[in-house]
């Protein structure tokens, strides 16, 4: 436990939000211990000789005159080996060892180290002495799990030359395995781990520009509205949509070395649900556990609020810890507005004057600096390292114009909306074509010109093009029915079936079709295109549509997003030439008898 000093007792309580008559100076920000259960708490305001702070823990049996003692430091996370596969909760008590010792309810006061203070590592050194070193200089590796190789780095303040290392072998998070002298000759042990303060950014050399996509193996996403590594996104969807379905698909399938999954607030039940399967399910980059590169923090709705509040700048600096390694990435916090709602009900305990639908008026600021945590960067050691955050929204009934969602779409680039009535359709990623969107294509587009396509733009635009004109016509059917319109329009309605069927719509639980790589992507995009092109070729010449839709060739065509995997990419040109030689077949008899079943009448 953190050696603290009294610095004044409790005048006032209001839920998770109590007054300190103060005895001592305190800081902004500084943490405090209440009481003698040692509830950790923040001060997040100062007015003369009184504080205001907000508790993280349980404060029912808190009375007046009970003493806070100062801990002299700001909220602190432990970074270093045993991050992965460990289960924290917003101000990173690990909730496994805290259930082995205490039972599966947290109490108040309870804690733990974050790291395992007895667990043995493998060090090995990659420096010597004399050697010169920077902030973010690495020092030596241990092997964090079969997936992840954990860079020991040298903490972002420091810099100086080595006078000793340790020698390759076992050593435990506290062991010093090197000292480093600073440039005023103060001597600074180094250990497996360090800390740092989850409000504060850590530091990188350069910005690099959004040139590189992330993957996520959703076609919907990477072809129609595609985020760069380092990018931020907001995904609201309302109940029922299928975000805890999407935020699995993208921590399996995403292009990222390392996931940081944020349960922000959500139902007790919703995260027992993911921290039993995320577990068991396998990553298909390893063939391993998913969890050997994974960190999870979960901070349910049953937990306190401002717990609540500081969970996603606890991910987020494990996010930005393992970027300075030279990995890639990618947060997801499930959901925004859950933390949102926290800073609401903690604003409104500290008397502030609310703004838009009760959210303090720094709710944009707080957004904005969140996501301005992203980035695609080169560290300070040298390497390119990302962090992408991807931001589940959960907008009270749907309502995507409320104040999180709007704030939201300000600060980043990328807005995948997921629709209702798609999700009761059963058409999964319930992706909304017309409200979502991505303002780095242009920026995006050389990549997959270069790895996909050559005219990869002009492709893209077609489809885009194709469905929306599709959506158009489709009002019009409903009005007067899909028989009446000319059968130009009517082949578009059933391209778009083809579209929604065999590239928009994708089974999470196809083992072939759970994800699509992006030569995949593209082939069928072509595949898609080219089908309407040539059917409209085919109904110029008097072919119906009923017969194009009839032919085995279409429906081998909404086959293929199932039926042709990626180690047979070749198939895609066979079925293509398959197709031509039947539409063209239905050209032939539709000239033979215009009147016939292949022609129009």
């Amino acid at each position: 436990m953190t050696t603290a000093v009294t610095a004044g007792r409790l005048r006032a309580i209001l839920g998770p939000v109590v007054h300190v008559d103060l005895e001592r100076a305190v800081m902004l920000g500084e943490l405090v211990r209440i009481g003698d259960q040692s509830l950790l708490g923040e001060v997040v305001a100062l007015e003369g000789d009184s504080a205001i702070v907000q508790v993280y823990e349980e404060t029912a049996g808190l009375a007046p005159g009970t003493p806070v003692r100062a801990t002299g430091h700001t909220l602190e996370i432990e970074l270093g080996p045993g991050l992965m596969g460990t289960v924290f909760d917003g101000i990173q008590r690990p909730l496994a060892r805290l259930a082995d010792t205490h039972g599966d309810f947290l109490g108040a006061g309870q804690e733990a180290v974050a790291l395992d203070r007895d667990r043995l590592w493998t060090f090995a050194p990659v420096v010597r002495v004399d050697a010169a070193l920077a902030g973010g200089g690495v020092l030596g590796t241990v092997e964090e799990t079969a997936t992840i190789t954990h860079r020991i780095l040298v903490p972002p303040h420091l810099s100086g030359r080595i006078t000793s290392v340790a020698a390759e072998g076992p050593c435990r998070v506290e062991d010093i395995i090197a000292t480093i002298v600073d440039h005023e000759g103060v001597a600074h042990p180094l250990r497996l781990f360090h800390t740092w303060s989850v409000r504060r950014t850590r530091p990188f050399r350069a910005r690099l520009g959004p040139s590189v996509p992330l993957l996520t193996g959703q076609r919907v996403l990477d072809t129609f509205f595609p985020l760069p590594r380092g990018g931020a996104c907001g995904m609201p969807g309302g109940f029922g949509t299928g975000k805890t379905v999407m935020q699995q698909q993208l921590c399996r399938w995403a292009q990222a070395d390392v996931i940081v999954y944020v349960g922000c607030g959500e139902r007790g039940n919703e995260m027992t649900e993911l921290l039993t399967k995320l577990p068991d399910l396998i990553d298909p980059r390893t063939g391993r556990p998913l969890s050997e590169r994974t960190v999870l923090i979960a901070n349910t709705s049953n937990m306190p609020v401002p717990a609540r509040e500081a969970s996603i700048y606890t991910g987020v600096t494990v996010a930005e810890y393992y970027r300075d390694m030279g990995y890639h990435v990618a947060l997801l916090a499930d959901s925004t507005s859950r933390w949102a709602e926290a800073l609401r009900e903690v604003s409104g305990r500290l008397g502030e004057m609310p703004a838009e639908e009760g959210y303090p008026p720094y709710l944009s600021s707080r957004l904005a600096a969140y996501y301005e945590r992203a980035g695609r960067v080169e560290t300070l050691a040298g390497p390119e390292g990302s962090v992408t955050l991807i931001s589940a929204i959960s907008p009270s009934g749907g309502d995507v114009t409320e104040p999180v969602t709007r704030h939201t779409q300000r600060f980043t680039q990328c807005f995948w909306t997921l629709d209702k009535e798609r999700a009761q359709a059963r058409v999964f990623p319930a992706i909304s074509l017309r409200d979502s969107y991505s303002h780095l294509t242009d920026d995006l587009a050389a990549w997959w010109t270069e790895h996909v396509a050559p005219d990869w733009p002009s492709l893209r635009q077609q489809a885009l093009g194709l469905l929306d004109e599709a959506e158009r016509v489709d009002a019009t059917a409903r009005l007067i029915g899909a028989e009446a319109l000319p059968p130009g329009q009517q082949w578009l309605l059933m391209t778009a079936r083809l579209f929604e069927d065999g590239f928009l719509r994708q089974n999470a639980f196809d083992p072939r079709d759970a994800s699509c790589s992006p030569e995949r992507q593209g082939r069928l995009l072509r595949l898609l295109v080219a089908t309407h092109t040539r059917g409209a070729a085919a109904i110029a010449a008097g072919v119906s549509p009923h017969a194009l839709r009839d032919s085995p060739a279409y429906a081998a065509v909404g086959r293929a997003n199932s039926d042709i995997g990626d180690e047979a990419l070749a198939q895609f040109d066979t079925l293509a030439a398959a197709r031509d030689a039947a539409f063209a077949a239905l050209e032939l008899a539709a000239h033979a008898d215009p009147a016939g079943a292949g022609g129009m009448a």
